[in-house]
């Protein structure tokens, strides 16, 4: 007790020294002429020996700003900058105490044009209504930096080792260039590849679907867009990346990516291959295409990384251009091919209220997938306010898949059940062509708007699978299950929707939205099995009892009805429809025709607000309730034999899943202090939920169907804090973080009513330290508790338990030379004997610069210790797997990395100096 009280009494004291240091400086931005007050000017200090941002604040409606900060013992400058105003700078020879500037005046530029700053310096940050932009060149980074360097000395922008992007606190889930889509919009290729120093400015906004983007509404996503703008002088050349290197184990990769730029016109390369699990393209600076096998921090239960080995081919081309000023085009190919070799065993064990059930299983299997994808995005501005946005994409694939299993299942006291070996390949082909169009015309009354989305989905794909099976069964006198069959597949899917909506302004805070939603789907999945014919060695024998056709046919017309109330701190965004649904289910099996049509009225409702305490501050509550169909498989009471251990049939009187959630989300970033923090809680009920339900006889075979169970739930609960310190050359970031959920399960087995509760805890802590561009260090450790107990089961309750230790460095010194080591250790407590508990996976690289670091030598191992696995344990509430799987073993590869970049203004600089 005397060591929490003198703990509780060294805070306080530390707390109270502290706020001691902490002053307010405060003041009036007004126009000089008008003396109106300034509403969202940035008011900023930055110090006077090197222009480095020391705080900064915005101001309110009253032109009213306001910073909290410590006390400031050098020369700093007090600047404030508004749209269309003359910059304003004071020079203050230190900032020992609370201080009130009282009224600052700004003086309009003459010449100023609206939504033009004209300025003599550019303000490293600018809070716009929506935005947040930030001037990149007010923050340093090495000459050869990368843009995901650049964002990390952003104030509120973290990047963590995996490359989540989160601003404030919120999570970015789309990048652009110059506001168009490069690849991707998950950011990978830009933050690994994009050169920090051709980036102008970094524009933060909220996450908007096109949909809200066009009509100019707010967004009502809780994530965040990234928007990089090319410096003019840099948006004309190329610039790119290749490496090549091959190593032990006939271990290889390669990958090149060339960019040109010609102001709006921008065309990407890409191609890579590798043997080495990379099978996306981010080619990272230290690792390269190593981040396929390197340690993760994510918090699933897995103890390694991945299933299998898998090489990868990969090319691609990007291309956008604004055609005419009103017709923009972004477009990408994208061509891969990856192979995916495996050898995995598991253990299970499944809960049976007379006793368990325990399962052993290996298997060998190769995938093949090959696919080509085509995406286009075309914009048109028909006039000033209305805009056409079409984006069909095409994705064709291939597959090809060959694998050997054997299984064998017993009771808890050892008497065998059943027992069996499969030998199967499998050959497919699919096309899946998706479109949407956009239509929005804005009217001369602001806010009043109308919208129609029209989009389509349609997929054709066939299958052709060779099955060769054994299954014996030891109890109940079961004849064995004998299989030499070809089963073919065709299966086709269109769906079409349209979303007709109008927004009619009421006041200039509150708009309400009319529309309605008409989609239609039908999806047919045509199933024929052939048993091997020994007279004409031909798979000619039709298998009546494994052959099936199933339709599927769903219309609605969905009436809605919003309004959306906005005010200057809060945004009220409330949504109805009731969706009037046809469902047609038809199958013919065994020459017997089986139909279920069915009538629905489904209400759905959601309601959104979130409150705005500032730029940097708030808090977002969402409640969705919804209903959702039975699929056809689910309805339909007819047999499915295909799994010799498991039969299956629907259940044509289950009705449509009930589904409520609820959420609360707080979040928060202190300029200040350079900390933030995340709070949330949210749940999913459930009424009617559709579960399957399964009765096993004595060699252990299952019957399953399907039955509604009311009164499951999902809660969870989480939050986050970070804080990045900075003082000359050291920069520290640490932070913490915990998940946590509880979930109740019912369901039946054997007819017996059975209740699951789980639990699951994920605390982390992390930590990065750098030392100027010469050194990073990073650890980090997780844990990941899951128990899961039980009612009317042999077993009371199961539990495991993930320990994750990382620590990654890089070292940049001396010069040209770049040193990275990943070291992590996990250890599985619960799982079973037959698989190894924890294990260590090393991974190193070296490399040297040479030709002003254009070209980069490098070696690397994979894998120092030789111990890397993949060993799960998975808990559900009817069993328990352990499951381990083939892993990418140590490796050590030597390659070399070339970077080239050509500018038109250093060409321009570099012929001015020659001919000086």
């Amino acid at each position: 007790m005397t060591k929490v009280f003198s703990y509780f009494l060294f805070f306080l004291v530390c707390s109270t020294a502290n706020a001691q240091n902490d002053i307010t400086i405060k003041g009036t931005i007004v126009d000089i002429n008008s003396q109106l007050p300034l509403e969202m000017a940035t008011v900023y200090f930055t110090t006077v020996k090197d222009s480095t941002v020391l705080e900064y604040a915005t101001t309110d409606k009253n032109g009213v700003f306001r910073i909290n900060t410590k006390k400031i013992d050098k020369p700093v400058f007090l600047k404030v900058n508004y749209m269309g105003y003359q910059t304003l700078v004071e020079e203050q020879k230190s900032i020992l105490e609370s201080k009130d500037f009282g009224k600052l005046y700004l003086l309009e530029n003459v010449n100023a044009l609206e939504n033009v700053i004209i300025k003599t310096e550019a303000p490293p940050i600018t809070v716009k209504k929506d935005t947040l932009e930030f001037n990149a060149s007010a923050y340093k980074v090495r000459p050869d930096a990368n843009v995901e360097a650049l964002l990390k000395q952003l104030p509120g922008v973290d990047v963590d080792n995996d490359g989540k992007v989160t601003v404030n606190g919120r999570e970015v889930t789309q990048f652009l260039v110059n506001g168009k889509t490069f690849f991707d919009k998950d950011g990978a290729l830009l933050l690994k590849n994009l050169p920090a120093e051709i980036i102008k400015k970094v524009q933060v906004s909220d996450y908007k679907t096109k949909k809200e983007e066009l009509a100019k509404q707010e967004s009502t996503s809780d994530n965040s867009t990234i928007n990089l703008t090319i410096d003019e002088k840099k948006n004309k050349g190329f610039f790119g990346k290749m490496l090549g290197g091959y190593g032990s184990d006939d271990r290889y990769e390669s990958s090149v990516i060339l960019n040109f730029f010609k102001n709006q016109q921008k065309i990407s390369v890409l191609a890579s291959s590798n043997n080495i699990n990379s099978t996306g393209f981010s080619m990272d600076d230290v690792f390269d295409n190593m981040s396929g096998g390197r340690n993760s921090k994510s918090n699933n239960q897995s103890s390694g990384g991945g299933k299998g080995i898998t090489q990868s081919n990969l090319a691609g081309i990007n291309y956008s251009d604004d055609w005419t000023k009103d017709f923009a085009v972004m477009s990408s190919y994208n061509f891969s091919n990856t192979i995916n070799n495996n050898e995995s065993k598991s253990d299970q064990i499944n809960f049976l209220p007379t006793g368990n059930i325990l399962t052993s299983s290996d298997a060998k299997t190769r995938n093949e997938n090959t696919g080509n994808k085509v995406n286009l995005e075309l914009e048109y501005k028909i006039n000033p306010s209305t805009t056409l946005v079409v984006t069909p994409k095409f994705n064709q694939t291939k597959t090809n898949s060959d694998s050997k299993s054997n299984t064998f299942s017993e009771d808890e006291s050892g008497q065998e059940l059943n027992e069996s070996t499969s030998q199967s390949k499998n050959e497919g082909n699919s096309f899946n062509f998706t479109n949407s169009i956009n239509f929005n015309k804005a009217f001369e009354k602001q806010s009043r708007n109308l919208s129609l989305v029209f989009s389509n989905n349609n997929t054709r794909s066939d299958s052709n699978a060779l099955n060769l099976s054994e299954t014996i069964f030891y109890q109940d006198n079961k004849p064995n299950d004998e299989r030499n069959q070809n089963s073919k597949n065709d299966t086709s899917a269109d769906s079409y929707s349209l979303d007709v909506e109008y927004t009619e302004p009421i006041t200039d805070s509150l708009r309400v939205r009319f529309g309605s939603d008409f989609d239609w789907a039908n999806t047919v999945n045509d199933q024929k099995t052939f048993d091997f014919d020994a007279a004409s060695q031909s798979y000619s024998d039709l298998n009546l009892s494994l052959t099936n056709y199933i339709s599927s046919r769903q219309n609605s017309v969905s009436p809605k009805v919003g309004i959306t109330l906005q005010k200057n701190k809060y945004t009220f965004n409330l949504n109805t429809k009731t969706s009037i649904v046809d469902y047609d289910n038809h199958s013919l099996y065994l020459g017997n025709a089986t139909d279920l049509n069915k009538k629905y009225a489904l209400p759905f409702a959601n309601a959104q607000m979130r409150y705005k305490f500032s730029r940097s501050k708030n808090l977002t509550f969402r409640y969705d309730y919804s209903n959702s169909l039975p699929t056809s498989t689910q309805l339909l009471p007819v047999l499915n034999l295909m799994n010799p251990l498991n039969t299956v049939i629907g259940n044509p009187n289950l009705d449509p899943i009930e589904k409520n959630s609820a959420g609360i989300d707080f979040k928060n970033f202190d300029f200040r202090t350079r900390s933030g923090y995340s709070v949330f809680i949210k749940g999913d009920y459930y009424n009617n939920d559709v579960v399957s339900t399964s009765i096993y006889d004595e060699s252990g075979k299952r019957t399953t169907t399907y039955a509604n169970i009311s009164g499951t739930y999902l809660a969870s609960i989480g939050g986050n804090w970070n804080q990045s310190i900075k003082k000359d050359a050291h920069v520290l970031r640490y932070g913490l973080g915990i998940n946590a959920s509880y979930s109740f399960d019912k369901g039946f087995t054997n007819a017996v009513l059975y209740n699951a509760k789980a639990t699951a805890i994920t605390p982390k802590v992390y930590l990065t330290y750098e030392y100027g561009e010469l050194l990073t260090v990073s650890p980090s450790y997780s844990l990941s508790y899951n128990e899961t107990k039980y009612e009317n089961y042999t077993r009371d309750a199961t539990s495991n338990v993930v320990h994750r230790i990382n620590l990654q460095t890089t070292s940049y010194w001396p010069a040209n030379l770049i040193f990275g080591n990943d070291f992590g250790y996990t250890y599985n407590s619960n799982i079973s004997s037959d698989f190894k508990k924890d294990f260590y996976l090393w991974n190193t690289s070296l490399s040297y610069g040479f030709l002003d670091k254009k070209l980069y030598a490098k070696i690397k191992v994979y894998d120092v210790l030789n111990q890397n696995l993949s060993a799960t344990r998975t808990i559900s509430a009817t069993s328990i797997r352990d499951e381990e799987n083939t892993v990418l073993k140590r490796y050590v590869m030597f390659s070399l990395a070339y970077k080239i970049g050509n500018f038109a203004a250093e060409k321009g600089l570099k012929r001015r100096q020659r001919e000086e």
